[in-house]
């Protein structure tokens, strides 16, 4: 089994892929291949809406000046994918939101079943509010692309703003551990 996890914050070692690090760490240590893309701060453009994935169907994007279809191609792959974010004005990064459009109409143009079945985690760091849209958002995407949305014992959030201010927040760490274990527990029922 592998799990995708995508880093949605421009800071390469920033608070959302530290928290990223934390749940994969769980992953792997329950024999999981992991993987973190870092798509923040990568030349991504939103949905033109232009509908040729409907035309085409070949669950790839007809906009070819990105890495768009790398990362669709990787999420069609993978048993497991996280979306990590930063809250920007309460809601995820351009970027995210970005993946989150482009591969939605994909999956949808093309049957809906491309990602089905598959599990589905957020991981969202801000610095004070706003983080339960951030993390719905994320977990909007999973829901309408009928993947099975993993959590944790609280919303799969840190209180952090500085790079490393994860490392301080003692409960959002249980609570990324928490998910990672709750994560391969669900995929090993999920693929069982």
């Amino acid at each position: 089994m592998k799990v995708i996890a995508f880093n949605g914050s421009p800071r390469i070692n920033g608070n959302t892929a530290q928290s990223l690090k934390i749940v994969l760490a769980e992953l792997e240590k329950e024999g999981i291949e992991t993987e973190i893309i870092q798509l923040g701060g990568r030349k991504v453009f939103g949905c033109l809406a232009c509908g040729k994935c409907r035309e085409t169907k070949d669950n790839r994007c007809a906009r070819k000046d990105d890495e768009m279809n790398t990362f669709i191609q990787k999420m069609e792959e993978a048993d497991g994918i996280i979306i990590g974010s930063p809250t920007y004005f309460s809601n995820v990064s351009t970027e995210v939101k970005a993946l989150i459009d482009r591969c939605g109409f994909v999956a949808k143009s093309n049957g809906g079943t491309m990602l089905k079945g598959k599990v589905g985690a957020s991981v969202v760091s801000v610095r004070r509010a706003g983080s339960t849209f951030t993390y719905s958002a994320i977990n909007f995407f999973f829901g309408i692309a009928e993947m099975i949305i993993c959590s944790s014992n609280y919303w799969n959030m840190t209180l952090s703003r500085d790079p490393g201010d994860v490392q301080n927040d003692a409960e959002g760490i249980q609570t990324f551990q928490v998910l990672g274990k709750n994560m391969a527990e669900l995929l090993k029922k999920v693929n069982g």
